[in-house]
């Protein structure tokens, strides 16, 4: 069944590019920011977004506002929209309100987007010259990232995907330009898999993990990827390379010395773009990828806990004059892409895309940048020392449990462009029952009941029950193959910025006890889960289906 989208005609579009340039149908109505704030924030999107008719949150289990009871240690998934980033939403849909009495609907909403690029760049630091393109998700980016390489390498490249393994689950579609879901967040309902029309190609997957049944990144994955970027090119074909910063694991790859060498071989040749959709990388290293020339997959759904889903491709300079000279568009990507999302400086490429309005991509950026501004407000000093202590915490409290066992970091040798992201900030473990792991329906299961008030099923004395209700999200289950065993699957505990926030206090001591708060729950959570692994009260269930971008 179709969707129909906050800002959009009903129907499907298949509009010509000089159908869509002489587009006098505006569709930016004024009537669609009346809607209630928590359905517009969840409009302009995926499946992904829809809400349960029961529980009335999202298949990451994240409701549309705030719930403050819930704690969050999800943000390698999607954590619940704080009630500080609602408030931005809110604020910001009554202040374009008021734009659009004195402005054209259109005209009105293009400026506060481009208010929001430039937002956007000076909070991580980056020259007007970087671009924004907005989108509403990661997985949108990359294939937006696609449609961008095309245009600059001139042929339809070959995407090698490094850390196939740990990126979304859409990446395998989107790679080959395929259809990454059965509906396009502009309404459309398509087939999952499916060609989209004049995208579609050839993509190489390379995943990081190290064959075998260990948990450990693979040591030859530099000599991996030139081995697939020479064979490509070889055979006549342009490489969009996607590298990985940083994967669900939270590792990162291939190595800098790898990416000189490609540049040296094959200039010209090979488009790199960064999955940084979890943005857990500094200021720094983000600037470095920009000034070589690298387009970057960012979101503000990840590390900095905005609401799902948000995306953006950061483009270099120079692209602009590219791709306003691009003479065909591919058909089927202007299912993924309206006007609004293009930076006004790009007028050529803007004027063939149709005019509509994504009120709810905005609104989650919005809310986003709410949670990006007040981390970046933070002492750079103190967000090093408490990312610091969170980390070594919880590594001790993961390693002193009985029923988890933590997976060994995959990162290498730390820089100085890591900054404060010198130590990780995912911490993914399995779940053991006599030294084993459970399966992967039981992790499953115990991914769900954390959400949840288990206390009924839990039982036990008092103290167990007050574990048991206590509602929290961690990150989702990452299923990992097995040579000649059963899969894995693993859960993840995340720090993330919200969390930092949180803890900041001018006050040292007062900051400290923070600290030691976010602490104190971290083994509150991991108390449930010993809890629910031991009892047995995670009997496997249904699980929703839901992938990550």
């Amino acid at each position: 069944m179709r969707r129909e989208p906050f800002g959009m005609s009903a129907g499907p579009s298949r509009l010509s590019d000089a159908e869509r340039a002489s587009d006098g149908g505006s569709r930016y109505r004024l009537r669609d920011l009346f809607t209630p704030l928590d359905t517009l924030l969840v409009s302009g999107g995926d499946p992904r977004l829809m809400l349960d008719a029961g529980n009335r949150a999202n298949a990451y289990r994240c409701a549309a506002s705030p719930e403050p009871d819930i704690w969050n240690f999800a943000s390698s998934t999607a954590s619940t929209i704080s009630q500080a980033a609602y408030d931005r939403a809110a604020l910001a849909r009554e202040e374009l309100v008021h734009k659009c009495l004195f402005d054209e609907v259109e005209l009105a909403f293009d400026a506060r987007c481009e208010d929001m690029r430039e937002e956007l760049r000076s909070q991580f630091q980056l020259p007007p010259r970087v671009d924004v393109v907005f989108s509403p998700s990661g997985t949108d980016s990359q294939l937006h990232a696609l449609f961008v390489a095309r245009a600059v390498l001139g042929a339809p490249p070959v995407t090698i995907v490094v850390g196939s393994d740990q990126t979304g689950s859409g990446t395998i579609h989107t790679a080959r330009g395929h259809h990454f879901s059965c509906m396009t967040a502009s309404g459309l309902a398509v087939r999952k898999d499916g060609p989209v029309a004049g995208l579609a190609g050839a993509s190489i997957a390379l995943p990081l993990r190290e064959a075998g049944d260990g948990i450990a990144m693979r040591a030859d994955v530099d000599a991996a990827v030139l081995r697939a970027v020479e064979a490509t090119i070889a055979q006549g074909a342009p490489v969009l390379l996607q590298i990985m910063d940083a994967s669900k694991l939270d590792w990162r790859a291939p190595s800098a010395a790898c990416l000189d060498e490609i540049a040296r071989r094959w200039p010209r040749k090979v488009q790199i773009v960064v999955d940084a959709c979890q943005a857990r990388l500094g200021r720094r290293r983000l600037r470095s990828y920009l000034d070589r020339g690298y387009l970057v997959l960012i979101t503000g759904s990840k590390f900095f806990g905005g609401p799902a889903f948000c995306g953006a491709l950061l483009v270099p300079k120079g692209f602009s004059r590219l791709l306003d000279r691009v003479e065909a568009i591919a058909p089927g990507f202007f299912d993924y892409a309206g006007r609004c999302d293009w930076p006004l400086a790009w007028t050529a490429l803007r004027s063939r895309f149709e005019r509509r309005a994504n009120f709810g991509q905005w609104l989650r950026w919005e809310a986003a940048l709410a949670e990006i501004a007040s981390y970046h407000a933070v002492p750079v000093v103190f967000r090093t020392k408490v990312l610091t202590e969170l980390a070594a915490g919880i590594d001790s409290m993961i390693a002193l449990s009985p029923s988890l066992r933590l997976v060994p970091s995959g990162c290498g040798q730390v820089d100085a462009d890591d900054e404060e992201f010198a130590q990780r900030t995912i911490f993914p473990f399995l779940l053991l029952r006599d030294g084993k792991p459970v399966s992967i329906a039981e992790t499953a299961a115990v991914h769900q009941a954390l959400a949840r008030d288990m206390s009924e099923e839990i039982g036990g004395s008092t103290a167990d029950r007050e574990v048991a209700a206590q509602r929290c999200l961690i990150g989702q289950p990452v299923r990992l193959e097995r040579q000649d065993e059963a899969p894995l699957s693993l859960l993840r505990l995340c720090i993330g910025a919200r969390l930092v926030t949180e803890a900041w206090s001018p006050d040292t001591a007062q900051a400290q006890r923070n600290v030691q708060h976010i602490l104190d729950r971290v083994a509150h959570v991991l108390v449930k889960i010993e809890l629910l692994v031991g009892r047995g009260a995670a009997a496997p269930v249904q699980v929703k289906s839901a992938f990550e971008v």
